[in-house]
């Protein structure tokens, strides 16, 4: 038998077999809309702050955009998913309500290791839509914990849950809603973390524990 016949018809049969595998399916990426928070008055406070991103169950820790379409059944969007994981995203995010904000200067990422007094972290437990009476509404529910950096002692902790209508059924009305609700939550967290800072730095100012 003469393989250097054979060699070609081989090549071919492998790139007609090849051929035959299924095309990958387009993805449309999506990030969160840039935070709306705005500036507030007065003097930046003196402490340095860390943000962490949150820990989170194996499907909110991936890029997948989650939808519960009803009841406990868990789904995602198909053919479209988060530009980074779902806890990188928001904590990039909720970073930049924090300098937008700018009552605390001196912030920085748990990725940049730098010093911090104290670190912003938690456990994100939902980051997701979900279909109530049929229409879908953002769901983001986050237990934060704010932990003194030097000794790990955590100063407080409480949980958020943030829900915002989404207006339409399309993908980017979606997504849009995320940016609502982000913003909301921030607002919420720059407030509460803002209260226990403070507390740290002056124990004459009260704060709501």
């Amino acid at each position: 038998m003469n393989i250097r016949r054979l060699w070609p018809v081989c090549v071919a049969a492998a790139l007609s077999a090849c051929s035959l595998l299924p095309e990958s399916t387009p993805q449309d990426i999506y990030r969160l809309p840039p935070s709306s928070v705005a500036a507030a008055p007065g003097e930046a406070t003196d402490i340095a702050l860390r943000i962490s991103h949150p820990a989170a169950n194996d499907l909110l820790s991936s890029t997948r955009i989650v939808v519960v379409p009803e009841g406990n059944r868990l789904s995602v969007y198909k053919g479209a998913r988060w530009s980074t994981p779902a806890p990188f995203l928001w904590r990039d995010h909720l970073l930049d309500a924090f300098r937008s904000d700018g009552r605390i200067a001196r912030l920085s990422s748990a990725a940049e290791g730098l010093q911090a007094d104290v670190e912003l972290g938690g456990e994100l437990r939902a980051f997701q839509t979900e279909y109530r009476a049929g229409s879908p509404e953002v769901v983001i529910r986050l237990d934060a914990r704010l932990v003194e950096a030097a000794s790990k002692h955590i100063i407080a902790s409480r949980r958020f849950a943030v829900m915002e209508q989404v207006n339409g059924e399309d993908l980017p009305a979606v997504v849009d809603a995320f940016g609502r609700a982000n913003d909301t939550l921030a607002r919420e967290l720059i407030d509460w973390t803002l209260q226990h800072v403070q507390f740290r730095n002056d124990p004459g100012v009260s704060a709501d524990l």
